[in-house]
């Protein structure tokens, strides 16, 4: 199999996750900082679950070429933690309107298909 072409090299992987840390690591939470988290992970078994659940799903509802939209999100702070980042995936779907809305997407969610999440930022943050 040959590599997908939005591949990125390791050095850029780097790069880019040394500016986020940089310029995002201190978040304000009620007036106190602290450290976020940067690091999701998911199995290739769950996300391979997730991806055959939405195209199984898409294609009950006749929906050609779906997506995934990779959102940001907080969980609320705990008793032994900050509240810390997360991410979700959602399906999406085309569009199925002529009308540019300015947002410069041909995509929509697709609210009918569950979002998928459940993983937890880790905690203590790493570097990648």
């Amino acid at each position: 199999m040959e590599k997908p072409n939005k591949c990125i090299t390791i050095q850029e992987a780097r790069e880019i996750q040394q500016e986020w840390w940089k310029t995002r690591l201190d978040v304000t939470t009620n007036g106190s900082k602290h450290e976020d988290t940067c690091e999701f992970h998911f199995t290739l078994d769950e996300l391979q679950e997730y991806l055959d659940y939405v195209r199984e799903k898409s294609e009950e509802a006749n929906i050609s070429n779906p997506g995934i939209n990779i959102w940001l999100g907080a969980y609320k702070a705990k008793e032994n933690r900050p509240n810390l980042s997360t991410i979700f995936l959602s399906a999406t779907k085309k569009k199925n309107t002529t009308e540019d809305d300015g947002s410069g997407r041909d995509y929509e969610e697709n609210t009918e298909i569950e979002p998928l999440n459940e993983n937890g930022g880790l905690w203590p943050p790493f570097a990648y």
